[in-house]
């Protein structure tokens, strides 16, 4: 697997690791730190429930900066706490622990959920146990909702813009994690095939999974 290629994010000095490095992170460190089996859990079934049809317009304004809190998804039954997560003494994004596979989290040197840019959220989709709480990200689609709680009592309301699958040598990096001015959000796992290690051979999820979301209410 080619060595990861380095990035730098507007406005932020760190730079996050992008194509095959996201992947391995998100995913093949479960082999190398021993906590997964051989071979990934099997995909979700597609939801029976379509998306709703969006009914808040759009033009939304940016929220001030306030800690995110939590965050739902109804239509897959996610909820969970979010945690602050930073970046490794490489420059690559955390994640959040894989003794915690219940639990998102959110890039704390970045956007705050809601104001002017584009938060991310980063989960895993599957553990030593099974599934992870973004295992059935690649089930929503455009309408359904992600609501974000806020520390400042407020709930921020994204609404899906669509769900992607890029595979790890060919990352948009810019379209990821680049800014409309609008207050966007995406959800970051792995997806696509999963590589088990051999020897030379790093193994892993071969792609990620992004939801792309953009800011349609608050209350």
């Amino acid at each position: 697997m080619p060595a990861p290629r380095r990035h730098r994010l507007p406005g932020i000095k760190a730079p996050l690791a992008g194509t095959t490095a996201l992947a391995v992170l998100l995913g093949a460190w479960f082999a190398a730190e021993g906590v997964r089996n051989a071979d990934a859990v099997e995909a979700p079934p597609k939801l029976s429930v379509p998306a709703p049809q969006q009914t808040t317009a759009d033009g939304i304004p940016a929220l001030p900066p306030s800690r995110p809190l939590g965050l739902r998804i109804p239509a897959i039954g996610v909820q969970t706490s979010l945690v602050g997560l930073g970046v490794r003494p490489d420059g690559s994004l955390d994640v959040p622990s894989p003794l915690t596979p219940e639990l998102a989290g959110w890039y704390e040197q970045g956007t705050m959920p809601g104001a002017a840019g584009t938060a991310l959220a980063v989960g895993h989709y599957d553990s030593s146990n099974g599934p992870a709480v973004f295992y059935q990200l690649t089930q929503l689609g455009p309408g359904h909702t992600i609501e974000v709680d806020r520390a400042d009592g407020r709930v921020a309301v994204f609404t899906v813009d669509s769900v992607e699958l890029h595979d790890g040598n060919a990352f948009p990096d810019s379209k990821v994690y680049g800014t409309t001015g609008r207050p966007e959000l995406r959800l970051l796992t792995c997806g696509g095939a999963y590589q088990p290690a051999a020897p030379g051979i790093t193994g892993g999820y071969q792609a990620n999974t992004v939801v792309y979301a953009h800011l349609t209410g608050v209350r």
